[in-house]
């Protein structure tokens, strides 16, 4: 295992996961997770399918309380929270599948995520998630269940912003999309990431990931195998076919 360098421990904390069980029945999904997601970084969590990287997801946001350990958001614990005061600690997700509400319009699908920041000032509106995709603003009054995958996947990323979060996990953004798709989704994030929002960014397609994050954690059946910063890994050209197949 590649150890976490200082400053993983040093930095301002968005986000903690400290020894992390959780089951999905008698199944052992994650074991002894730990791993911190730095204020204003973007951290890229990798691994094979059945690694656990979506289970991670889902116990941030409480959809699977953890058997054992420990959740933190700005350092404070949110173990034992239901989703929706979790979400109001500033975390919002963009789930695996997009799962935008089908049946309602693009702006409904906005309005019903929307939530006020904090601090009062709202940084996301319908207004500024239109700016962000004109696609979305032009498809407003469009079901939501007709746009194409590119443009749901915009929207599950415009939904998940206006909750106003600090945290952003985002959960295969890039998954069943065009080449040319990836390429805006991945533009956008790396917006986001410049605006000082901290993200968690779940992939298959490790490239993706190290061309944008800042640090890298990979899971193996469930456990760290590897926490670095991005840049130590390439400098040191780590071997990552071992934990990911291919690379």
């Amino acid at each position: 295992m590649t150890h976490a360098p200082e400053r993983f421990i040093l930095a301002n904390k968005a986000l903690r996961l400290h020894e992390i069980d959780a089951f999905y029945g008698d199944s052992h999904v994650l074991q002894q997770v730990s791993f911190d997601l730095l204020e204003g970084h973007l951290l890229g969590l990798l691994g094979r399918n059945g690694a656990g990287k979506t289970t991670c997801m889902s116990v941030t946001v409480g959809l699977l309380p953890p058997r054992a350990g420990r959740v933190e958001v700005f350092g404070k614990s949110v173990n034992g929270l239901p989703p929706e005061q979790i979400a109001a600690r500033s975390v919002a997700l963009v789930p695996q599948g997009r799962r935008v509400f089908r049946s309602l319009t693009t702006r409904e699908n906005l309005i019903v995520a929307a939530r006020r920041h904090a601090s009062g000032q709202d940084a996301w509106t319908i207004d500024t998630v239109f700016e962000m995709f004109p696609r979305l603003r032009e498809r407003g009054n469009q079901m939501a269940g007709s746009l194409s995958g590119g443009e749901q996947q915009m929207l599950a990323i415009g939904r998940a912003l206006m909750a106003n979060p600090r945290v952003l996990l985002m959960d295969e953004p890039s998954e069943g999309l065009a080449p040319q798709i990836v390429a805006e989704v991945m533009s956008t994030i790396r917006k986001l990431k410049a605006r000082g929002l901290s993200i968690i960014l779940v992939e298959q397609n490790p490239k993706l990931v190290f061309d944008v994050a800042d640090d890298i954690v990979i899971l193996t059946s469930g456990r760290v195998a590897v926490a670095a910063t991005a840049a130590d890994l390439r400098d040191n050209a780590v071997d990552l076919r071992q934990h990911l197949g291919v690379f």
